[in-house]
């Protein structure tokens, strides 16, 4: 299902902190090609409601966080012809005035300008254009834009000039002082096994609310008590279960208890850092299909864990105790295995869930064991502090996201064959198939922005530019829900139609 513009600008405002406004507006440039669409659409409507909102949004100026380099969309973004997947959604910039697209991702432009770092963010101004037509592509500090050779409502274009000041985000100076203060903890105060790691589960676990990855921009404190509460709860269990057979072993060699504890568990508080090159995102069999290496990572990460779940079942079997963790964790693996077949839900192993299942295998005074364990908790805060405590078991419209939904797709009926391009282009429509059941009317994007929402079976061109081409996908809606788009159909400059690929976009 191709993303609307509202779906864009609001997983924009995610990487953006809005600082000031300034400035008379320029919005009205954009008015006269909004009034002239032939219904108030869906996008033709977020539009006014933006221009509404910010009436003075010619000129922002904004504070841009590190690590902007994201959000990276995780199904397929349609741009014309092209798709972009997993990569930051950039269109355009590639013009003497670095123009972009209206829902390109600002941070991310920003960044590709060299007005901020991927290191240290930084601040820059906003301009907002309107109506532009050719948005070329760019490559610039490492990042490469999409090219959009047509017109689109919506466009802006970023400038150093800023009165804002400390600009550079300072999360490295925090995670600085959060990793001197554990080690302090753990070398020169020295206080009982207990207190270090409840220390560990307060520091990890608010360092990823304020600093690394807090889940908006500024922190959202009232989510992150929700959290902290049951976050405490497990961490107790945690406790119980595991840590404080493996931390009071290493009381007597502070300086060896922080290296088997502190490096692991910080890597695993930065996960969002430490695994952003593994190229896995959701364990899903699209998303392993569609991204390259993925397949590699994965089995990769299954020996690595496979070597240290064989070390642990030496220890346990050592020990005595393998047959009553064989025991619980095979009742666990048939708990789950029924669960997961319930109707209309699907199993989705989070990775704050991983941490709580392998955390109890880990109980023992081995270096093995409190390394694994440390990293296990980081990455549990991380999960817990930076998503929340998802459901193991979500219904396929949460997992699906944005993404196709396998819905029924339209079909043109204008197509290479029967489109006759000697018409005049002011006389030119498009038409396509009637309605399927259960369906009971269509979704024209042109140029990927709703041009028409109806039960008619053709569209007139009269309103476009012949001089440039034109994108069009087609999707079936039923009430206010919307079917997959079909992949693009192109209308060239010179006459020539090219029909659209197989499959949804």
């Amino acid at each position: 299902m191709a993303p609307s513009l509202e779906e864009n600008k609001a997983q924009e405002e995610m990487t953006v902190q809005l600082v000031e406004f300034s400035g008379d507006s320029q919005l009205e440039a954009a008015t006269p090609t909004i009034a002239t669409w032939p219904q108030p659409t869906r996008s033709n409507r977020f539009l006014k409601r933006f221009s509404n909102n910010h009436p003075r949004m010619s000129r922002r100026l904004s504070r841009i966080a590190k690590y902007i380099r994201g959000p990276r969309p995780k199904n397929p973004r349609t741009v014309g012809d092209e798709q972009a997947a997993f990569v930051p959604l950039i269109v355009g910039g590639g013009d003497e005035h670095n123009t972009y697209r209206g829902d390109t991702f600002i941070c991310a432009a920003a960044n590709q300008l060299g007005l901020t770092t991927n290191a240290k963010g930084g601040c820059a101004s906003l301009e907002l254009v309107g109506n532009f037509t050719d948005f070329l592509p760019a490559t610039g500090n490492g990042l490469t834009s999409i090219g959009f050779p047509t017109v689109f409502p919506l466009s802006f274009r970023l400038g150093p000039t800023t009165a804002l000041s400390h600009c550079e985000d300072n999360r490295d100076g925090a995670l600085a002082f959060n990793i001197i203060i554990t080690w302090i903890l753990f070398v020169i105060l020295r206080p009982r096994a207990i207190v270090l790691y409840w220390c560990l589960v307060c520091i990890g676990f608010w360092h990823i609310s304020l600093f690394s990855q807090p889940r908006a921009s500024p922190p959202d404190l009232s989510a992150a008590f929700g959290t902290f509460l049951p976050t405490l709860f497990i961490a107790y269990a945690f406790w119980r279960l595991a840590f404080r057979f493996t931390m009071p072993a290493f009381s007597k060699a502070p300086l060896e208890a922080s290296v088997w504890y502190l490096a692991p568990f910080w890597a695993g508080v930065l996960t969002n850092i430490t695994f952003d090159k593994i190229p896995i995102s959701r364990l899903t069999a699209s998303d392993l299909s569609k991204r390259s290496g993925a397949i590699t990572a994965l089995v990769i990460i299954i020996i690595v864990v496979a070597i240290l779940a064989i070390n642990q079942v030496r220890v346990m079997r050592k020990t005595g105790w393998l047959p009553h963790y064989l025991k619980w964790y095979i009742i666990g693996g048939l708990v789950v295995l029924v669960i997961s077949q319930l109707p209309g839900l699907e199993l989705r192993i989070h990775h704050y869930i991983i941490s709580m299942v392998l955390i109890p295998g880990t109980a023992f005074p081995t270096r093995m064991s409190a390394i694994i364990q440390a990293f296990l908790l980081g990455m549990f805060l991380n999960g817990a502090a930076a998503f929340g405590f998802d459901s193991v078991l979500q219904t396929a419209a949460e997992l699906q996201q944005d993404g196709p939904s396998g819905s029924l797709l339209p079909s043109f009926f204008t197509n290479s064959t029967n489109f006759n391009s000697s018409i005049a282009f002011v006389n030119q429509t498009i038409a396509w198939d009637v309605l399927a059941d259960t369906w009971d009317g269509f979704s024209l994007l042109v140029d990927d922005v709703e041009r028409y929402a109806g039960i008619a079976l053709n569209f007139s061109l009269a309103a476009f530019d012949p001089t440039i081409p034109h994108f069009f996908r087609l999707a079936y809606t039923a009430g206010d829900t919307t079917g997959d788009f079909t992949m693009p159909a192109v209308l060239w400059p010179n006459g020539t139609w090219v029909d659209p690929a197989p499959g949804p976009s």
